[in-house]
């Protein structure tokens, strides 16, 4: 995990108001969910096997050693976890080593979170030598802290990753709003008691308590998620 401002300064005000927003990486704010599978794809033709492209909606989106094993698995490759986990982020490193293209409304509604001085966390599965790469196509600025898939001893779709998040900016989950593309980072924020809103990339999502479906970044900005927030769950 990283941070670069002290957790006192960023705790908001007011009991019922949003404190904070975390952001999956991969598919929310950037557009790599292809890259991954891209990735995926060539490795395991180097290996010799082809995978289906209905598989794609089952590994994308999750953590790496899911989507890594299910496609040993499925394949019947011969090689272990730790080796296909480094040949695939050896392979995504080359495929975002010239910057990666942002999803629409990324850079707005990062923007407008620095101008109403709402912390803004990153919360990826992927690794941390992955996430530092698109970091200089996010700008690291923009965000308070960020969260690895490889820095938390659970990573989504359990709680611990957005659950580490809060603690770290000194917010409440309740009151924290969390943007997922998948339905295993939705069911990560979930669990962690914070609102969600989804904007599907591969898969759909459906609406649900405490849950808003959106197409598109660009329909989300901070009355939006205040609103989320302000909003009563079902019970």
């Amino acid at each position: 995990m990283t941070s670069t401002v002290p957790a006192s300064l960023l705790r908001a005000h007011g009991s019922s108001a949003l404190q904070a927003v975390f952001l999956d990486m991969d598919g929310t704010l950037v557009d790599t969910e292809g890259f991954w599978w891209d990735a995926e794809v060539e490795v395991f033709a180097d290996l010799g096997h082809r995978l289906d492209v209905a598989w794609k909606e089952i590994v994308v989106g999750g953590p790496m050693t899911r989507s890594a094993g299910y496609l040993i698995e499925a394949t019947g490759a011969d090689i272990t976890l730790d080796e296909l986990t480094v040949l695939l982020n050896e392979k995504f490193e080359q495929r975002i080593g010239q910057g990666v293209p942002l999803m629409p409304g990324a850079e707005r509604l990062l923007a407008e979170l620095a101008r109403h001085n709402i912390p803004a966390a990153l919360v990826s599965a992927s690794h941390r030598r992955i996430i530092d790469k698109v970091l200089f196509s996010l700008g690291r600025d923009r965000f308070a802290l960020t969260v690895a898939g490889d820095e938390v001893g659970r990573t989504k779709p359990h709680p611990e990753p957005y659950l580490t998040a809060a603690a770290g900016v000194g917010a409440e989950p309740a009151l924290c709003a969390v943007i997922e593309d998948t339905a295993t980072g939705v069911a990560s924020a979930e669990a962690a008691g914070c609102r969600v809103v989804a904007v599907p990339s591969v898969a759909p999502i459906a609406p649900s308590a405490g849950r808003v479906v959106v197409r598109s970044l660009e329909e989300v900005d901070v009355p939006f998620l205040r609103t989320l927030i302000a909003a009563p769950t079902a019970s």
